[in-house]
């Protein structure tokens, strides 16, 4: 007898691993499973690590706040690494953590940062689905 997997036996096989919808998990959990799947790590404290991706914020000469998305903060291209709106940087903290780079991130509660852990979890997810 052929057995027809279903969405349902998907998300029983996922929950058996310990893999809930992000929303149901624990958020240190489900970062605990993103750094295992991705081989990533993040981390809030500046040090002499160094890091693969840095992600953070400035303030500017005359008061504006900026946001720096570098993989090199000793060398920053304001073209490419200043960002004035916080739109991108989610999709940018998410390419990091999907391509396993260890990373400064200098507020883990920021928005864009769960928004990337949120979307990174999803695609974990899937890939894990594509597997099963």
């Amino acid at each position: 007898m052929e057995k027809i997997l279903t969405d349902k036996l998907i998300t029983d096989k996922l929950e058996a691993k310990g893999y809930l919808e992000y929303h149901d998990m624990d958020e240190t959990k489900a970062w605990n499973l993103l750094e295992k799947h991705y081989d990533c790590e993040v981390s809030d404290q500046w040090s002499n690590k160094h890091f693969d991706f840095y992600c953070y914020e400035e303030t500017t000469a005359d008061g504006y706040t900026v946001y720096i998305a570098t993989h090199n903060p000793d060398s920053v291209c304001v073209g490419e690494d200043i960002h004035y709106y916080e739109n991108d940087l989610a999709d940018e903290i998410a390419e990091a953590i999907q391509e396993g780079q260890s990373m400064y991130v200098d507020d883990l509660d920021w928005h864009p940062f769960m928004e990337a852990v949120e979307e990174s979890y999803g695609s974990m997810v899937n890939d894990i689905k594509e597997e099963i």
